[in-house]
């Protein structure tokens, strides 16, 4: 059975003319421990160092991509990259990522909610872009078929949560303090969202919460 699960911990990684690669475009949506996923300025400083804080590589289905990690967060990141059969993202985020270059590190075909797809809409012939979370989402659940459907975005992660379509949702909790900053998840309409309490894993450099959301 397909799950919705927001991946608060999903990497930015712009693509760059000789591919993808790590280093200064890598964004990744970790929250720090006061809440916010970046800075005021939209960087991310610490964030994504538990991405290279081990000695596990850990391959996954974009070739140009791999995570060095420690033991326990390869075991989050193997199910990540293994279960997502597609990815939700907002406009924003796919243009700061630059498309993934076509390919997303899960693998897995992109869905971008936008109410203007990109003139050059043919440089990402693996992406669809739709306007509106629930056709989004309807999309994402067709192309994943038994897999996941991943959302990596936070104005959309939380207007998914407000129409009730989230199952999941992932955080990883990293040990720095910003004091301002962009949330990702900012003011619910619905009032309060009740979770699960959490599967907890320890990693190095990074906390990962995993919580199923209440009905």
């Amino acid at each position: 059975m397909t799950a919705v699960v927001v991946f608060v911990g999903s990497p930015r990684i712009a693509g760059q003319q000789k591919g993808i690669h790590w280093g200064q475009g890598v964004q990744p949506h970790d929250d720090v421990t006061d809440g916010f996923i970046a800075d005021p300025n939209d960087h991310v400083a610490e964030l994504f160092e538990w991405y290279e804080a081990g000695e596990v590589n850990v391959p996954n289905p974009n070739e140009h991509v791999s995570f060095e990690v420690d033991d326990a967060s390869a075991e989050l990141v193997r199910e990540w990259t293994t279960n997502t059969g597609a990815l939700v993202s907002g406009r924003r985020l796919f243009d700061i990522a630059d498309g993934w270059g076509d390919h997303h590190p899960t693998g897995a075909p992109v869905i971008v909610v936008t109410h203007q797809p990109p003139e050059n809409a043919d440089r990402w012939p693996r992406t669809t872009f739709v306007e509106g979370v629930e056709v989004a989402i309807a999309r994402a659940r067709q192309v994943a078929g038994d897999r996941d459907v991943t959302i990596a975005s936070a104005s959309v992660s939380q207007q998914a949560l407000e129409l009730g379509l989230v199952d999941e949702v992932c955080v990883s909790l990293v040990p720095v303090l910003f004091g301002e900053g962009i949330p990702y998840f900012t003011k619910l309409s619905r009032g309060h969202q009740l979770l699960d309490d959490p599967v907890v894993i320890q990693g190095r450099r990074a906390l990962h919460l995993r919580y199923r959301v209440r009905r």
